[in-house]
């Protein structure tokens, strides 16, 4: 579905006021996220966006990559400039992570979550696989976030030879877990349009937290957690109001993890 994706067709779709409405695309680019970093540097104006067919250097989270053939996937980044405490920049991928499950749910009504910290996740008969990542990078001033890139990669149309296969997360995609292609600029459309709302309810202080966490399958499940070489198991009992990861241990010792790679006791 090479052609379900271009400027034209991503104004039919946004609905948004200012989110994603100064748009940068581009065929082929290394990475979004680098792309938008040097357009914010120049001054881009909050609700940038960079949208790519294809990325030839695209990472994910601990400087893995991110690996899509062209015209098979969604990846964007969006500049923010909110000027928040550097603690709340973690609502950013709260507020990212539940606009992609709701519009990927709504578009394509496959039953979608969330592993902490910055998975989406889709059940299939299989169990819970990867269908896209989310990154989070920016500059703190003086304590506060200046400048923010979200960086967001969906798997919307691979067929299931073009997944990964060598990855600790097994992956599906929107095509294969709904039994149909899906029109990439609708659901981008629609991702935004609840992104944009998300942000301005966090802007009057409302906390994306509640939805959130409601989405995460690792909430109130045995988890391993794998954090600077070290290793934690316990039941990971929720998250705190920045979204760290609260686990407690076999002693009832109750663990706050900033970040690091959670896997769910018994997938492997």
């Amino acid at each position: 579905m090479n052609g379900d994706l271009s400027p034209e067709l991503v104004n039919v779709y946004l609905g948004t006021r200012w989110l994603g409405r100064t748009l940068h695309f581009f065929p082929v680019v290394a990475s979004t996220n680098e792309v938008l970093y040097e357009l914010a540097l120049a001054g881009a104006p909050a609700g940038s966006m960079v949208l790519a067919d294809f990325q030839t250097a695209g990472k994910g989270r601990l400087g893995r990559r991110w690996e899509a053939p062209a015209g098979s996937s969604l990846l964007f980044s969006l500049l923010f400039r909110p000027g928040w405490p550097a603690a709340q920049a973690a609502w950013l991928t709260m507020m990212a992570g539940l606009a992609t499950a709701e519009a990927v749910a709504g578009l394509t009504g496959v039953v979608v979550g969330l592993k902490w910290p910055n998975d989406v996740m889709i059940h299939t008969a299989d169990g819970w696989r990867k269908v896209g990542g989310l990154l989070l990078a920016g500059d703190v001033t003086g304590e506060r976030v200046e400048l923010a890139l979200m960086g967001i990669g969906l798997n919307v149309n691979m067929l299931a030879a073009e997944l990964p296969a060598e990855v600790a997360t097994p992956a599906t995609s929107l095509r294969l877990a709904s039994g149909q292609p899906v029109a990439r600029a609708a659901l981008l459309g629609r991702l935004l349009g609840r992104l944009e709302r998300l942000y301005e309810a966090a802007e009057r202080g409302e906390s994306p937290r509640p939805g959130w966490e409601a989405r995460l399958i690792t909430r109130h499940q045995p988890v391993r957690v794998t954090q600077g070489g070290q290793t934690l198991e316990g039941v990971a009992v929720g998250t705190d109001e920045w979204g760290q990861l609260l686990v407690r241990d076999g002693l009832g010792v109750l663990h706050t993890i900033p970040a690091g790679d959670v896997t769910l006791r018994g997938d492997g």
